[in-house]
């Protein structure tokens, strides 16, 4: 009656087992570590070579580190504390930068799970903590709406040029001014004909043509449903070129959200060098194609720093120096993906590039026009342009793929496709709000929530052993499991673990005794009916069954309801919620009727039940 069948048993113990293994790494805490990332993505970068380097000199300075993990294009140093930590930053910086206007790498403060080696390969890792919890730094950014709107009338007027050269209607001039596109025509007639050249082509525009002394100027200006889905557009594209470029930087668990209609809230646990933090936000890279001026005697007069109007002197990546032209034939904003390859007939590292209708259109007359002229084709970041590589236009290209190529290794390749998939920014944007939450805050914080929880669970384990005695013992060691379950399940999703979700686990405490509450008193019931104690153990746990069923039912309702319309913490409250109503179901029914099995289960006569 009152004995489970041993399958069931093992099955119980084999959770329970596998619960303490995956809750077990968040008992070692975090590891104060330096992270040292190449200053220009997909260059050459050793870490174990550079490890070799650093170690003795961190040695020889007392700041000898606890170990050193290899990542691809990365190196993380371990320390013993964060004040080890912080010397060492300093000290690498230092090794690594001595010219801080041309770093070599970016140094960077991070944290480390502390999970011995034999957890870790089990898979067992950690729960992610919130910036509240670990520390790290918080921006509020203002996406600038009207720089969105003039780069993108900036492209528009481009993309105009083009359309009038392709239908060959001769213009005396596209030009932006403000939020209108002016186009000048010599009469009415062309001018008539360039409008509906542009309103087939180009249906965001609203055109009006007006008559301005000897010529008929044209005005475009974008429609207001174009103007809106801009904005939407330039919001979500930086909040996504925001994700590519952070996650590509092996920041755990960022969160990246937008707030309101030009805003968005940028949290980086475990970051502390607040100067990084935004050299991450800021590292967003984009392409640009520009014509090469091959003029005689041109290069050697910019060398001597006399550097014809319109031209931009500029170095490839072996160093040798380029004069190009200022304007801009193309932008990244054309691409729609770029992946690493191999050239088909060189077989030499290269990236393929992928355009739109319009860049493709673009490249083939720019290519057409130019053919035996050079082609440079430039990564921009940070301000900073490089030209990859500056090929000889040989022929028309058509069809909207194009291939970059030269000097560069299977893994330059791969990150500058990468790079250029994450994108460029659709608008400028600016911080209006930072702060800075320090790991001593944040462990301060972990501190007081364990001791409300810890706390909280010693009050409750002291009333149910004292009111239901050996029963209320069983109750506590099947809430001690229902917390340990919790934790694991946790850790094995890799949520993220706020204050608010702290505070839900010590709700999910007082929630789960409950159910024992209902089985104990239900027991209590049957015995004062005269039931044998073998009979009252299984009425008690069958007939609350329902009860709590019932209970926990309308309550993971309500924490449903906060999961899908919450935000933020709310959410975080609520997955921490659910979670913890479903182990307690399993905790409180299962594991306490083991125990009680154990106890109660193999004697054919119970005089007394230990339950007050």
């Amino acid at each position: 009656m009152n004995r489970y069948p041993l399958w069931k048993n093992l099955l119980i113990a084999f959770v329970l087992l596998l619960g303490a293994i995956y809750a077990a790494p968040n008992l070692f805490g975090e590891i104060p570590a330096v992270q040292i990332t190449p200053a220009r993505p997909g260059a050459p970068f050793d870490a174990r070579s550079l490890a070799a380097r650093l170690e003795p000199k961190l040695t020889a300075a007392g700041l000898a580190p606890q170990g050193f993990l290899f990542e691809a294009g990365a190196l993380r140093v371990r320390f013993a504390d964060t004040e080890t930590q912080i010397r060492a930053k300093d000290l690498i910086e230092a090794e690594l930068n001595p010219d801080p206007e041309k770093p070599e790498a970016i140094v960077a403060l991070n944290l480390l799970p502390g999970t011995p080696e034999w957890l870790a390969r089990l898979g067992a890792k950690p729960m992610y903590l919130g910036l509240d919890l670990r520390g790290g730094v918080h921006f509020l950014l203002e996406v600038d709406m009207d720089g969105a709107l003039t780069k993108r009338l900036d492209a528009i007027a481009a993309d105009l040029r083009s359309l009038m050269r392709a239908e060959k209607i001769r213009h005396q001039g596209i030009v932006r001014n403000g939020r209108l596109i002016e186009a000048r025509f010599a009469d009415e007639a062309t001018a008539e004909a360039a409008r509906r050249v542009i309103a087939k082509n180009v249906p965001d525009l609203a055109l009006d043509v007006t008559a301005q002394g000897e010529t008929v100027k044209l005005i475009a200006r974008l429609t207001p449903a174009a103007e809106k889905t801009l904005r939407e557009f330039a919001l979500k594209q930086n909040i996504t070129t925001l994700h590519n470029r952070i996650n590509e930087l092996g920041v755990a668990e960022p969160v990246i959200q937008q707030q309101g209609t030009d805003r968005i809230v940028v949290q980086l646990p475990g970051v502390q060098d607040v100067a990084k933090a935004k050299d991450i936000l800021g590292r967003t890279a984009t392409l640009e194609v520009r014509l090469v001026d091959d003029t005689p005697g041109a290069l050697e007069e910019a060398i001597a720093g006399r550097v014809p109007p319109g031209t931009e002197l500029l170095y490839e990546r072996n160093g040798r120096p380029i004069l190009v032209k200022k304007d801009v034939v193309l932008t990244g904003e054309r691409l729609t993906d770029a992946q690493p390859g191999f050239d088909g007939q060189t077989g030499e590292p290269a990236v393929h590039l992928t355009l739109d209708s319009a860049g493709a259109r673009i490249f083939r007359d720019v290519t057409r026009d130019n053919v035996g002229k050079r082609m440079a084709i430039l990564l921009i970041e940070r301000g900073q342009a490089e030209v990859i590589t500056a090929p000889v236009i040989r022929t028309e290209i058509t069809g909207g793929r194009v291939q970059i190529s030269g000097a560069m290794t299977v893994e330059e390749a791969r990150d500058i496709a990468l790079l250029l998939r994450a994108g460029s920014l659709a608008a400028p944007m600016r911080i209006v709000e930072e702060r800075t939450v320090g790991p001593s805050l944040g462990k301060e914080n972990i501190e007081r929530g364990v001791h409300a929880t810890l706390w909280g669970f010693a009050i409750i384990a002291v009333f149910m052993i004292v009111y239901y005695q050996l029963i209320g013992l069983y109750s506590v060691v099947a809430l001690a499991a229902n917390l340990m379950l919790l934790v694991a399940l946790l850790s094995l999703l890799q949520a993220t673990l706020t204050l608010p979700g702290i505070a839900a686990m010590a709700l999910t405490l007082g929630m789960a005794i409950d159910a024992n509450v209902l089985i104990n008193e239900r027991i209590r019931e049957e015995l004062r009916l005269g039931v044998s104690p073998q009979m009252a153990i299984a009425a008690g746990y069958e007939r609350a069954f329902a009860t709590i069923l019932d209970s926990n039912v309308t309550t993971l309702i309500a924490g449903v309801a906060l999961l899908v319309f919450g935000s933020g913490p709310v959410r975080g409250f609520a997955v921490v919620h659910c979670l913890g109503i479903l182990t307690s179901m399993f905790s409180a029914i299962l594991v306490s009727r083991m125990l009680v099995n154990f106890t109660y289960g193999g004697k054919k006569r119970v005089a007394h039940v230990s339950i007050g």
